[in-house]
């Protein structure tokens, strides 16, 4: 992401020397690989196969470094060459928005910069919650999904709510949100839209005692599995025929998923959290298409077979 940022700082100020004729950033395009190059370094300098760990860490520190150093001369640079602009050119509105949008970057880049330096550098653990996984879409999060062949993704999650008959009633996308934040207000919302909706079933991620308690105030039935080791109280409840019903319809919402995921979902063309929130709503909807369509389909075939039968009678 520190090259991406330095890349796109180049480049965006480049845009604007040439349509004010300025001649400091001729050798931008060698700029760009000199920066990549020692991008590479440091990413080689990781794979190396050194048997004294103090040499391995110093020539990993030393490759990291030099990438800063060449980052942030480049950036000094390109500070002064904005100023220049400014003290010296009239901007249009187009203008503004560039340097605004170079900003942004520089921000991006100084962010990265200070953590390489204090987790390569000082050797300091950085927080979850400051680090960034996505340059030009920022609110990406890091999904640990627990899964054998693919651990973790990068993304955001979304919340679906199924019937039986595999339309898609409710969702939500999940900014920065865990499922057990989610528990009662998808039931909530999918009752006030639904007022038949008596059961539901979740995953084991949407558990706490707290949400059980509610959820028997607003459903007649619900399948909640607890974490960990079940007590007496907890093996009775799900042992009862109302959960284990409402569990056995819970295997369905997969295919919906998986059904999300072939038709386009599993990345989203759009910009910003305004286009992904867009996206995934006119993807719900072409599912929800999609499932007219297939009962349809059936429902042709049943009267052609029926039809068949009656000529042969």
């Amino acid at each position: 992401m520190l090259f991406d940022a330095s890349r796109k700082v180049i480049q965006l100020v480049v845009q604007l020397c040439e349509k004010f004729n300025i001649t400091t950033w001729r050798q931008y395009q060698h700029n760009i690989k000199e920066v990549k190059s020692y991008y590479r370094k440091a990413q080689q300098s990781k794979k190396s196969n050194k048997r004294d760990e103090g040499k391995r860490i110093s020539q990993i520190q030393e490759a990291h470094r030099a990438y800063i150093e060449v980052v942030e001369s480049f950036f000094s640079k390109a500070r002064q060459t904005i100023n220049h602009i400014n003290d010296h050119h009239s901007l249009s509105t187009i203008d503004t928005s560039k340097l605004l949008e170079i900003d942004g970057y520089f921000r991006h880049g100084i962010r990265q910069i200070d953590q390489i330096k204090r987790r390569i550098l000082d050797g300091e653990v950085i927080p979850n919650e400051e680090k960034v996984y996505s340059l030009f879409e920022p609110h990406t999060e890091w999904i640990c999904k627990g899964k054998l062949g693919v651990p973790v993704e990068l993304g955001v999650r979304v919340c679906i709510v199924e019937d039986n008959d595999q339309f898609i009633l409710h969702h939500k996308v999940m900014w920065k949100l865990t499922d057990d934040k989610l528990t009662v207000p998808m039931a909530k919302k999918t009752k006030e839209k639904y007022p038949d909706l008596h059961s539901i079933s979740y995953d084991r991620g949407f558990y706490s005692r707290a949400n059980r308690e509610q959820l028997a105030e607003i459903l007649d039935a619900f399948a909640l599995p607890k974490k960990g080791k079940l007590s007496e109280s907890d093996k009775t409840i799900q042992s009862s025929d109302d959960y284990i019903k409402a569990k056995q319809k819970h295997s369905a919402v997969e295919s919906a998923i998986n059904a999300l995921d072939n038709h386009g979902l599993d990345r989203c063309p759009d910009h910003g959290k305004t286009g992904l929130e867009r996206y995934v709503a006119i993807a719900i909807v072409s599912r929800n298409i999609q499932r007219i369509g297939a009962i349809l389909q059936k429902k042709e075939q049943r009267l052609f077979v029926l039809r068949e039968r009656r000529k042969r009678i």
